[in-house]
């Protein structure tokens, strides 16, 4: 099995920033995308970011220009810095991985407990 364990989280005042750290482990072979979704009350989960094993990365326009996305492949490792945040940002935050178990193996998504950023005005 894989298991994705996020931290960082926590409040904020408006302005601030937060890292947020996603670490994948278990049977892995290979990671593939990887990615940050939120969720806030009330409302359907969406995309915040997601990153390919090369490094290429896709942002949500509402966190373009102050959130940045990055990934250690050696570490299984995504990490999201979270820059000049607004109350409209507190949400869960949950964490994505598209993992290959064994090579030329099918590709699975798992997902992290996620963790709560609340953004204070």
């Amino acid at each position: 099995q894989v298991q994705l364990v996020e931290s960082g989280g926590g409040l904020v005042q408006a302005g601030g920033s937060l890292r947020l750290s996603c670490a994948a482990s278990g049977t892995i072979f290979r990671i593939n995308d990887m990615g940050w979704y939120r969720q806030a009350p009330g409302k359907q989960r969406e995309l915040v970011a997601t990153i390919t094993s090369g490094g290429s990365t896709n942002y949500a326009d509402s966190v373009k220009g102050r959130f940045t996305l990055s990934r250690d492949n050696a570490k299984n490792t995504a990490y999201l810095q979270m820059n000049s945040l607004k109350p409209e940002d507190t949400a869960v935050y949950y964490c994505n991985a598209i993992v290959e178990r064994r090579a030329l193996g099918n590709k699975y998504s798992y997902w992290g407990q996620g963790t709560q950023v609340t953004v204070s005005s």
